[in-house]
């Protein structure tokens, strides 16, 4: 009897502490912001030789409690985003991360949006660097919208995050892996697009913010903001079918100011390599992304060139004209001696998510008209024919001071709801070497009368990734019939004959090796004797 009592009291005891418990759990306050999720070495499989993927992170439970936005933001795109999230509209940031790589040099607050997680890494991949600079090495199991307000500032090849990103080969690859594992960084140009438009290419797979550091933070806010403010259903789609950065892509570049027609979208102004703050319109962009529906998104334009007069090797040193190619961006380097260069590309391989038959548009975004030439085999076709004109150093935008050594094509799907991002072709001129061009008599174009390669002498601005300077200058030398038949090489050792097959007039064979002088590469040549 006693033993029953004692057991009934102690039953008593226990569910009254539950229930007390309980009731202290309901009361007390939720945290200020979601927690962050620590990546660690052990979390990682390595893919290939590209990088690694993340298949050992755990994504927490989103705090669906907290404010979407901190309460203080009075701004409409604020108030749109909390009309939405409180209708149950928004799909909010549920298996979103957000990645600082720059370790809180620009770091979006943790108040500005109270449930978004923070990705932090372990100590050993502190170590490695894995959270600093240009991003990519890892593939995350969510959606990632990041930022590195760094820059390379030291050493031998000063350049931006975002330029570094297209210079080294597997950079360019790692940005379109990210393009299609919904992870989109942001980076500012720092000095790359001051008076001249340093970067080699222009691509969707970043946004590059003009200025330096903290040009990022207004873009990182709008980009958070619009996909929070996709549907649930939409996200998940885009999400699946691995098209959440082309549609951030779109849905900024769509909503710029003076961006109010399908054709001005399809323009120039609106694709530029960097984008200013002001180009920004955060209350567009969401409503834009919140109008999304699941079976309207459009799809990413994969590009593949069928044929090209653009080599492996090329030029005095042999370096590749191809950079590279990816599906959204195809970057090539002239530096064959030909005025006039051709290309014939295909979109066929682009698909519609949701089946709807494709309508492409080929624009030339930057260049001059007069000197390319775009034909598609029809209106809309996915197949055309490009050709290409030397181009001096330019000028993007006459209202602007900035140069270019540039050309951009984009390339736009329409599936009768939305405009894809464009997939973008770019061609850069090495307007480092001083070229002149002058009329053939035999076939009424244009042929290479001299070349000036003393960028170095001259002061002239070269990227030693991509280039070189060597000290001499080309004088073409042709006969009657037009046909190359060697040239006038002056060095500050006198004035050289060669050949066609690269010897001196008096036999003697001429071969070239490149070397590094701090921020130069030097091409330097060697003579040697006939045996």
């Amino acid at each position: 009897m006693g033993k029953t009592c004692a057991m009934l009291h102690l039953q008593k005891a226990l569910c009254l502490c539950a229930t007390l418990i309980a009731g202290m759990a309901s009361t007390l306050p939720l945290p200020a912001w979601a927690e962050s999720v620590l990546l660690e070495a052990g979390d990682l499989f390595q893919l290939g030789g590209i990088g690694w993927v993340a298949t050992g992170l755990d994504m927490p439970e989103p705090e669906s409690g907290l404010p979407i936005i901190e309460a203080s933001d009075n701004s409409p795109e604020a108030a749109l985003l909390r009309r939405l999230d409180n209708a149950g509209k928004a799909a909010g940031f549920d298996g979103v991360l957000y990645d600082n790589r720059d370790r809180g040099h620009s770091l979006v607050p943790p108040g500005m949006f109270p449930r978004l997680i923070r990705l932090e890494f372990g100590p050993e991949l502190r170590k490695q660097d894995m959270d600093y600079g240009v991003a990519g090495q890892v593939v995350l199991p969510a959606i990632v919208i990041g930022n590195s307000s760094t820059a390379i500032t030291r050493g031998d090849i000063p350049r931006s995050q975002g330029r570094l990103a297209m210079t080294v080969p597997r950079y360019s690859k790692r940005a379109f892996l990210s393009y299609v594992s919904n992870q989109l960084y942001i980076y500012p140009e720092h000095r790359d697009y001051d008076g001249h438009d340093r970067f080699p290419v222009n691509w969707p797979y970043t946004v590059i913010s003009e200025g330096s550091s903290h040009s990022d933070k207004p873009f990182m806010r709008a980009f958070l903001m619009s996909v929070a403010a996709l549907t649930p259903e939409t996200r998940d789609r885009l999400r699946e079918e691995s098209l959440i950065v082309p549609t951030l892509q779109m849905v900024m570049r769509r909503s710029q100011p003076g961006i109010y027609s399908r054709d001005a979208y399809k323009a120039g102004p609106a694709h530029r390599a960097v984008f200013a703050k002001g180009r920004l319109a955060p209350e567009r962009m969401v409503a834009l992304a919140a109008s999304l529906k699941p079976d309207e998104i459009p799809p990413m334009v994969r590009l593949r060139v069928e044929e090209e007069d653009f080599r492996v090797r090329a030029g005095l040193a042999g370096m590749p004209e191809q950079l590279f190619n990816t599906p959204s961006s195809i970057a090539r380097i002239w530096r064959g001696p030909e005025y006039s260069r051709h290309m014939v590309v295909s979109a066929a391989d682009t698909e519609d998510p949701n089946g709807r038959d494709l309508e492409f548009t080929w624009v030339l975004l930057q260049g001059d008209p007069s000197r390319v030439r775009i034909t598609p085999e029809a209106p809309g076709a996915a197949r055309a024919e490009i050709s290409i004109d030397w181009h001096d150093r330019f000028k993007a935008d006459p209202d602007e001071p900035r140069t270019t050594d540039r050309v951009d094509i984009g390339v736009f799907a329409w599936n009768g709801a939305h405009e894809s991002a464009p997939a973008i072709i770019s061609i850069s001129f090495p307007n480092h070497q001083k070229r002149i061009y002058e009329p053939s008599p035999n076939d009424g174009g244009m042929r290479l009368k001299s070349v000036d390669y003393d960028a170095k002498a001259r002061r002239a601005d070269y990227d030693p990734l991509l280039h070189w300077s060597a000290p001499w200058k080309d004088v073409i030398r042709y006969d009657d019939a037009g046909a190359t038949t060697g040239l006038l090489r002056e060095t500050k050792d006198g004035v050289f004959e060669l050949s066609g097959q690269g010897r001196i007039q008096d036999g003697r064979t001429v071969t070239y090796t490149l070397e590094r002088e701090k921020q130069d590469r030097i091409l330097s040549m060697k003579v040697t004797p006939t045996d």
